[in-house]
């Protein structure tokens, strides 16, 4: 059953998290008005579902039990599945901002690669619990919450050698029935308003780090779970045109001694699984990170292009302001077309998961993560100082400065003040307010930080294949083994000549 963002809204009052909000408790999270800018941003994903104009890339059938389920929470299987994934993700977050569910979707992947490889090398069941699980999320249409980002404590040392060990998320107890965990996860998106928890590790570990190599399922609600978070957007603010419907409320969950059956527990000691299931998730998440700032870039490019004309000016004559326009949409679709260049160079394990290009994925997304301070500086250029200076819109309504200011700053005359004034505010909550310095900090650290890209570029880039080819021409006699797959025009990619379907929003809708 497939929901829409009303029935999400109502689910959540099936669920009694513990959670903290400005220091005081919640009593309901559907009913809290601080949290309801992110829950409408996951209601998106939700409403689109049903909309006949994008069915198609926002919901897709589940290889694994042939069911129509939401694209957020599809196992991707092909190119065309990760293509899709990519639309879907730069669509929902065009309209919200962030719509944060996708990082059920990045997990789901990651996981179900991760525990097909543990069952192969431990002879444990762990694919058979997942795939139970994740049928039932489906089914029901729910959205799970990835605490993965541990407290960490001194970053210097490893896990198993922490002073608190509740730094990091770990196995207090293991019993007949099931683990008993504790710890806290920092950083987990969307926190309040899940209906579930996706426990994974969020790093990789070596021996003596067994406790904490775990991946678990557990309810919002789960007695000793406690959710330390903050509003979502800026609800209630006048002047926050944007971030006043659409947010993300970010938590830290304590788990204080929380029981988990073994039907839920997907890892639980299996060291190098669990650093691959930390690498696997990050270069999905990173693939879908890359639409999701790319949506972002569709905001600021329509804004900018808007707020240019308010003011009076033309960019087909205006050349300065062109060109900062031209390098806002070089930027977005530069590291947007790394998005679909590693959806085109994907490859498969054997889980049958397609797996986004890892050099692709990552440079798209430390593209973006660099970048974004770019695209700021690019709106403001040419939304000019009105976006900091302009009063705010209390202002608007009195009586005694309305209309003066209505006057002067008024820029083409076709174009009223009141729309001047909405864009220059919609640009400021984007791109000035506390939400954008909010934007750029995940833009950065989300998903990894860019120190970790560049590992994983170093890592996976065929540098040797280089020098071979450097070599050969200089006639050192390099013998060529042909094991080494290019990523060179021309060559063919990791599964094959195959012209992926896509199917774009603009044809869904035509």
């Amino acid at each position: 059953m497939l929901m829409d963002a009303a029935g999400y809204r109502e689910s959540l009052r099936a669920y009694q998290p513990r959670v903290f909000v400005g220091g005081q408790r919640v009593e309901s999270v559907a009913d809290e008005k601080l949290l309801l800018p992110g829950i409408n941003g996951i209601g998106v994903t939700y409403d689109l579902a049903h909309d006949e104009a994008y069915q198609p890339i926002m919901t897709a059938v589940q290889g694994s039990s042939g069911k129509t389920v939401n694209r957020m929470l599809h196992i991707d299987a092909s190119s065309s599945d990760l293509l899709g994934k990519l639309e879907a993700v730069r669509l929902v977050c065009k309209i919200s901002g962030c719509a944060q569910r996708y990082l059920t979707h990045d997990a789901f992947n990651g996981i179900l690669q991760a525990t097909i490889r543990a069952d192969a090398n431990h002879g444990t069941d762990y694919t058979q619990r997942f795939l139970a699980y994740m049928h039932r999320i489906q089914d029901e249409d729910l959205t799970c919450g990835v605490a993965m980002t541990d407290a960490k404590g001194d970053r210097s040392l490893r896990p198993g050698m922490q002073a608190n060990r509740d730094s990091y998320v770990h196995i207090k107890e293991r019993r007949p029935d099931g683990i008993v965990i504790r710890g806290t996860k920092a950083i987990v998106t969307g926190a309040p308003y899940v209906h579930e928890f996706l426990v994974m590790p969020c790093r990789t570990h070596a021996k003596g780090d067994e406790d904490f190599a775990l991946c678990c399922g557990v309810p919002c609600d789960a007695e000793g779970i406690t959710i330390v978070a903050r509003p979502a957007g800026r609800p209630g603010d006048p002047a926050a045109k944007f971030s006043a419907k659409y947010g993300q409320s970010t938590g830290a969950v304590m788990f204080d001694d929380v029981f988990v059956p073994w039907d839920r527990v997907f890892m639980a000691g299996e060291t190098e699984e669990a650093g691959y299931l930390t690498t696997s998730y990050a270069t999905h998440h990173r693939h879908s990170c890359i639409a999701a700032r790319a949506g972002f870039g569709d905001l600021l490019i329509g804004a900018g292009a808007l707020i240019v004309e308010a003011n009076g000016l033309d960019a087909d004559r205006h050349s300065h302001v062109r060109e900062q326009l031209v390098e806002l949409i070089t930027i977005t679709e530069s590291f947007f077309a790394c998005g679909v260049a590693a959806s085109v160079y994907c490859s498969k394990d054997a889980s049958g998961v397609a797996m986004p290009d890892a050099v692709f994925a990552n440079i798209g997304k430390l593209l973006l993560a660099t970048k974004i301070y770019d695209m700021h500086r690019i709106a403001h250029y040419v939304s000019g100082g009105l976006i900091v200076a302009l009063p705010g819109p209390d202002e608007d309504h009195n009586p005694e400065t309305a209309a003066s200011l209505a006057a002067v700053l008024t820029g083409r005359p076709d174009i009223p003040y009141e729309q001047r004034a909405e864009v220059a505010r919609f640009i400021e909550d984007l791109t000035v307010s506390k939400e954008a310095g909010w934007y750029s900090v995940i833009s950065l650290h989300g998903g990894g930080s860019p120190e970790a890209m560049k590992r994983e570029i170093w890592r996976n880039y065929p540098v040797m294949e280089k020098v071979a080819l450097v070599e050969s021409l200089l006639d050192r006699g390099v013998l060529a083994d042909g094991s080494r797959v290019s990523k060179q025009p021309g060559r063919c990619c990791v599964t094959g000549c195959e012209v992926p379907e896509r199917v774009t929003t603009q044809e869904a809708a035509e």
